[in-house]
């Protein structure tokens, strides 16, 4: 089977749209998917500075959304013509899998960073028989189709806007799971989220919906102006003494706060802004030393690594899109659509935070 695919081939170069094979069908537990639509995470574009740990040339591409058009078999349990969003792969038998924490899974970093599943890795190839990294995040869904381990795919209701749901499996499900399952946000409460994009502002609906209080900060004014649209209390994060104004804004201090920026300053700012025994959450890959000042930690204060936002992604993707379809978070209004061949706009648009998500549509697919 040939199909358009985004290759990257270095880590210096840009995306080329070419044509990519795949030599088989789908084997036991796997379902090839027509993409729809593809969101682009800044997890992909990270690969430029993974200092060689993630191989290419790969296909990427790990918030996919589309039709199935060929199983593996009955056991997969979904059949041609389910509409799915694609979410991050795991093993399915590990502990933490068994115990329901898919995102803390033994193998998560090997399965969507490092290489991927190796089974039938080489039945995938460019048109010249090189072969590609086999499947980003199970996926690779910077194409036409993607070849996907039934366990990545949640099956969601064909009436909704295929093409725009992507981002669940990723981006929004990540900051909408921190305050759903990290923090188990409850009306009245009270959270601080850095940073105003995908992630940050996919926390600020969730937060909104759930009834709490929530501070958004940001040093982009477009930013926060869609952070107040969603309800949250907009900061700029050069206001002077940030911690002490969150702390006004939130009656003491916020319960919870979110951290997307990975900055060691607004990490600090975050902690100060906490009420006694708050929590942190930081999402962002930190790549040097985290320094912590005195007193940030003090009076029962805690700061943990969230992953996927602590989801299932099968009980997550479902409660979001009801959500979406009862007016509750909008996600929409973050998308904004490219042709997959304008691959390289995006990831421009996207650096220069022009754009909150693109989301990439294959030739031939749109609303």
């Amino acid at each position: 089977m040939r199909f358009g695919a985004a290759v990257l081939r270095s880590y210096e170069s840009r995306f080329a749209i070419e044509e990519v094979i795949l030599n088989a069908g789908p084997a036991d537990g796997e379902v090839l998917v027509e993409i729809a639509g593809c969101g682009m995470c800044r997890t992909d574009l990270a690969v430029r500075r993974s200092a060689g740990r993630s191989p290419l040339p790969a296909v990427l591409g790990h918030e996919g959304a589309g039709v199935v058009v060929e199983t593996g078999g009955p056991g997969t349990g979904l059949s041609v013509g389910d509409h799915v969003v694609l979410s991050f792969d795991s093993c399915g038998h590990c502990r933490n899998c068994m115990g329901a924490a898919p995102a803390y899974c033994d193998s998560f970093a090997s399965l969507n960073l490092f290489g991927g599943r190796k089974e039938n890795a080489k039945r995938f190839t460019d048109a010249a028989g090189g072969e590609l990294a086999p499947r980003w995040f199970g996926q690779s869904s910077f194409a036409e189709y993607a070849m996907v381990p039934a366990r990545n795919v949640v099956r969601v209701d064909p009436s909704l806007p295929i093409e725009l749901l992507g981002p669940l499996g990723c981006g929004f499900l990540t900051g909408a799971g921190a305050v759903f399952n990290s923090f188990g946000v409850g009306p009245g409460d009270t959270l601080a989220v850095f940073g105003a994009g995908a992630v940050g502002l996919a926390a600020v609906m969730a937060a909104t919906a759930t009834g709490a209080v929530t501070v958004a900060v940001d040093r982009h004014p477009e930013r926060l102006a869609l952070a107040e649209r969603f309800r949250a209390i907009p900061l700029n994060a050069a206001t002077a003494d940030l911690p002490d104004r969150i702390q006004q804004l939130t009656d003491g201090g916020a319960q919870y706060a979110l951290d997307t920026t990975g900055s060691a300053q607004l990490i600090n700012d975050a902690l100060r802004a906490l009420r006694p025994t708050g929590h942190l959450g930081l999402v962002a890959r930190l790549h040097t030393a985290l320094p912590l000042e005195p007193g940030t930690l003090d009076r029962g204060r805690r700061i943990s690594h969230l992953c996927e936002g602590d989801a299932v992604p099968g009980l997550l993707i479902p409660r979001l899109t009801g959500l979406w379809q009862a007016g509750r978070f909008p996600f929409d209004q973050l998308i904004r659509m490219y042709p997959l061949a304008d691959i390289n706009e995006a990831e421009r648009d996207c650096d220069a935070g022009r754009v909150v998500k693109p989301v990439l549509v294959p030739e031939g697919r749109g609303p």
